[in-house]
């Protein structure tokens, strides 16, 4: 019996040079969507943090851009996505992170909560 390849939730956090150029962090952030759309992930939210300081320095930089992404993919293509993140070179750290039902819900009233503020100051 061929075994099923479960879809679940994810999120994955980016860490990005500080000294990235405008162009680059554009042509970055669409290379790392086109990759999750071409190997069937559906991205759910995608939050840029913007420049934050670092806890400790991560190859001799102290600040760094934070890229948040909340995605739905089967289970197999994380291992892809592990090898993608480590062969781009300005990617400094990541974090992924299967969500559970809990913390499905908690983003979702997150976010509910974030579109709510936006349109009160709009």
């Amino acid at each position: 019996m061929p075994r099923l390849d479960p879809v679940g939730q994810y999120e994955v956090t980016q860490i990005w040079p500080p000294d990235l150029s405008p162009t680059e962090y554009t042509e970055y952030l669409e290379d790392f969507n086109h990759f999750l759309k071409e190997n069937e992930a559906e991205i759910l939210n995608q939050e840029v943090w913007g420049l934050r300081r670092l806890a400790y320095p991560i190859k001799k930089k102290s600040s760094g851009y934070y890229v948040y992404t909340e995605f739905r993919a089967k289970a197999s293509f994380i291992a892809a996505l592990r090898k993608y993140l480590y062969l781009r070179p300005y990617v400094l750290r990541e974090l992924i992170v299967k969500l559970d039902k809990h913390a499905i819900e908690f983003n979702r009233r997150r976010q509910e909560k974030l579109k709510a503020q936006n349109l009160s100051e709009a």
